[in-house]
């Protein structure tokens, strides 16, 4: 719920899923503060469409995915990050997901960080498939790295309930290496921004309006 520009950041997230006519259903997980999220989920036009899930406890990224896939399995996930800004052509995702190598199972939005050594940085192929991935290394091979969205296919789905990871998982560490060499990419050229410190966050108020309204204004041009 941090105002980027006067919005919350969830509101960019809801404005950029539900413009899609392939996101049927929103979940949102809630932990730390929930009654803002549901106050502002019951105020929107599109509350019909998007489900809360409330962890006492956090299971991390990975056990969030776990603890909701009797809702997701029998579908193509869409999973995101959400405390990340950022914005990218959903459609153009979507298709590089449906077009991904024949060996991949999932496709992983990548960006250019100026921070590698705070991101999971990759190592592609030349089909642009996922081979290595450093979580948070003091020397990374490289900038560009893990932005955290990601479509997992049924199969994906499936590889991930096969490890039987119960309790707390995060994605990065318990998945992303079991998926390697099975994973295209999509790359986002936009914008992408962690902004969870102060700096960050004011770096994001200076540079985002301008940006989002070149975005807007292309789509509409399109």
């Amino acid at each position: 719920m941090v105002p980027i520009a006067g919005r919350p950041l969830l509101d960019y997230w809801i404005e950029l899923l539900t413009a899609h006519p392939a996101i049927s259903e929103i979940i949102i997980n809630t932990h730390y503060l929930p009654e803002p999220v549901r106050d502002y989920v019951a105020s929107s036009p599109y509350k019909d469409r998007i489900q809360l899930i409330h962890e006492e406890n956090l299971l991390g990224t990975g056990g969030t995915l776990l603890s909701a896939m009797d809702k997701l399995i029998d579908n193509d996930v869409l999973v995101a990050h959400a405390d990340n800004l950022t914005l990218f052509d959903l459609n153009a995702f979507i298709n590089t997901h449906q077009s991904r190598p024949d060996q991949c199972v999932a496709t992983m939005m990548s960006f250019e960080t100026d921070y590698p050594s705070s991101c999971g940085i990759l190592e592609l192929d030349k089909q642009g498939v996922v081979i290595g991935f450093h979580e948070k290394v003091p020397e990374p091979p490289g900038k560009l790295a893990n932005a955290a969205v990601f479509i997992f296919s049924n199969a994906a789905l499936a590889i991930i309930m096969g490890l039987k990871k119960h309790g707390v998982a995060e994605i990065s560490v318990d998945f992303i290496p079991t998926l390697l060499g099975k994973m295209a990419t999509f790359h986002n050229d936009t914008y992408h921004r962690d902004i969870g410190s102060p700096e960050s966050l004011a770096a994001a108020e200076r540079e985002f309006p301008e940006i989002y309204r070149a975005f807007k204004s292309k789509g509409s041009e399109q």
